[in-house]
């Protein structure tokens, strides 16, 4: 690893695929240098390898349809020719990977850290940069349900209820549709007296009766008898209410004190920064979390919630800086807020929640494996939009985050047809984390796309009943109880990977850079250090073309072995192809009907 201050007008570096020449001119960077591939950049939607693409590296929410934007995105990329590139900004930057140059435009002021060896190495040392990675709890790596539909505890009985008649395995329940929709920690329709002054609430100041959720704390402790956790939705607000919206006395009080103590994001006069109009939560205000006293009064508000059991948040957002005046407590501006406001808020909820608990994020920046989990943001259920998040995986995995997973078929829209609802399965329980996620009846924007009859519960057994085939149903357990038998093997990886500093999900050019068809291969991965996994991207698809690197390889369902490198046909009956490296992953009964 090689540090190069930013007065440094050209220096040349030895790497393993030949000497590589940075040269600087202002504010433009000129890497000339020999490679086949390149890959990194953050979460990365539209791309895996990002030769003959110019990536903007910004922060930005976009609902559905990312292509070129990154909620995650990384100032950092590395070759298959054994070079890595780091650019120390929290600015916008922009890199173009033309034919044997990579062109940087970055600020004046920012230092470059260039890195040479194997990705693994490479990656490792970039990674060195921020800290050593968190390991979430085991949990974790069970199956995932999640809604923005549950409004009541009678809703998550129903759930607990199914699960059981169905005979699902979970692990995890995410409820977003729980709070007042104003503070977001404030369970909704609950009695209490309004705490001024950026005071905080306890348990003991709440009267749940007439509420939606009249026993909390009561249904946290059946759901962990039950051997499911809890998560609960946030977002980083201080919520302007709409004119429809009912009136929150607590809002407002939480409001008036962050403006008299500044504990949100300030423009130049002092006024607070409001986020601009046709942006999700337009004039909201926006925490401040550099200033120590947002930190503490944030969650001091919300300790209650760990009190009564809650195992964990699911930290929504986060990509809200959209003016370069905006101004924070540590004295730094929206020239460098755009990217790193998001990192800070989920950098506080890592410190906040704990090792045992859990957060789960989709917004975030370099070095964002410091925190622990991450999804891939709000998809549409169209088959499209599924290979978008394997390269948003992918790019995220190439850039060090370790723990990723995806809303599988989508959450949005009209219901996933059923193919491309087993297809997103059977990728999802072969991925770091498996959720499925559910919007409103009806749809939460209904006006944008309606969904279909109303009806948008991704559940297995509401696809069964939507589609009238209860068969259906037979498949989908098989597939979640699967999940269920690589948590040992998931488990065991997740550690293996934070002390070694490797991500879960690999592209194969992580592990074969020397093999060119490996290292042009964007559609298999590496699940830890023993699978590998090649989706089923095409509708209706029966078969699929596998590419297999050197190495001794056996089909996961049918014990056939095979010697790499080799490219094979895999017709796995409706079933998504995985290889071991020719051992014994788990003992399971995998056989049923394909609908």
């Amino acid at each position: 690893m090689t540090r190069i201050p930013h007065d440094t007008k050209t220096i040349s570096l030895p790497c393993p695929g030949g000497e590589v020449v940075i040269a600087r001119s202002g504010k433009t960077l000129t890497v000339s240098l020999s490679y086949l591939a390149a890959f990194g950049m953050g979460e990365r939607y539209d791309t895996l390898n990002l030769k003959g693409r110019t990536v903007i590296c910004r922060v930005e929410e976009k609902f559905c349809f990312q292509g070129d934007k990154s909620y995650c995105p990384a100032p950092f990329f590395w070759t298959d020719t054994g070079f890595g590139l780091y650019i120390d900004t929290c600015e916008v930057t922009q890199f173009t990977f033309g034919e044997k140059t990579v062109t940087v435009t970055l600020p004046e002021h920012a230092d470059i850290v260039a890195f040479s060896g194997t990705p693994a190495e490479i990656v490792r040392q970039y990674m060195g940069l921020f800290g050593p990675a968190v390991l979430p709890p085991e949990w974790t790596f069970g199956v995932w349900v999640s809604a923005n539909r549950w409004r009541c505890q009678r809703d998550v009985e129903a759930l607990t209820e199914r699960l059981e008649r169905y005979d699902f395995p979970a692990s995890v329940v995410v409820l977003e549709a729980w709070s007042d929709e104003a503070t977001f920690y404030i369970w909704n329709g609950a009695k209490y007296t309004p705490a001024p002054n950026g005071g905080a609430l306890s348990m003991a100041d709440f009267d749940f009766s007439g509420s939606p959720w009249p026993d909390p704390a009561g249904m946290i402790r059946s759901l962990h008898e039950k051997g499911l956790k809890l998560l609960l939705w946030q977002v980083p607000v201080y919520k302007k209410q709409g004119p429809e919206e009912v009136p929150n006395l607590q809002n407002d009080l939480d409001r008036e004190d962050a403006v008299r103590r500044r504990l949100c994001v300030a423009m130049p006069d002092g006024s607070p920064y409001t986020i601009s109009e046709g942006h999700w939560f337009a004039g909201s205000m926006v925490p401040d979390f550099t200033n120590p006293a947002t930190v503490d009064s944030w969650f001091a508000k919300r300790r209650y919630l760990l009190d009564m059991g809650v195992d964990g948040f699911k930290t929504d957002g986060g990509e809200f800086i959209y003016s370069p005046q905006a101004r924070f407590h540590d004295g730094t501006d929206g020239r460098t807020g755009v990217n790193r406001c998001a990192r800070d808020y989920t950098e506080r909820y890592r410190d906040f929640v704990g090792p045992e608990r859990a957060i789960f994020s989709r917004a975030g920046y370099a070095g964002q494996h410091t925190v622990p989990i991450h999804w891939a943001g709000d998809q549409q259920s169209q088959n499209g939009e599924l290979r978008s998040v394997l390269r948003a995986g992918l790019s995220a995995a190439a850039t060090g985050i370790l723990f990723w997973g995806f809303d599988l078929a989508g959450f949005a829209g009209p219901l996933p047809s059923l193919d491309l609802y087993r297809r997103a399965t059977q990728m999802a329980c072969f991925c770091p984390i498996m959720q499925w996620h559910s919007e409103p009846d009806g749809g939460q924007f209904r006006e944008l796309m309606p969904g279909g009859e109303g009806n948008n519960e991704r559940s297995p057994w509401n696809m069964a009943e939507a589609y009238a085939a209860p068969e259906f149903l037979d498949e989908m357990r098989a597939w979640h109880k699967l999940r269920q038998a690589l948590r040992p093997y998931l488990w065991e990886q997740a550690q293996k990977c934070v002390a070694e500093s490797r991500p879960m999900l690999r592209p194969l050019a992580y592990g074969w850079p020397e093999d060119k068809q490996a290292a042009l291969c964007n559609d298999e991965y590496m699940l830890g250090d023993d699978l590998l996994a090649a989706p089923l991207l095409d509708e209706n698809a029966q078969s699929r073309a596998v590419y297999l690197p050197a190495g001794r390889w056996q089909d996961f369902f049918t014990g056939a072995v095979c010697e790499g490198p080799v490219s094979v046909v895999s017709e796995p009956n409706g079933k998504i192809p995985v290889f071991t490296r020719g051992i014994r992953i788990c003992d399971v009964e995998f056989d049923f009907p394909v609908v």
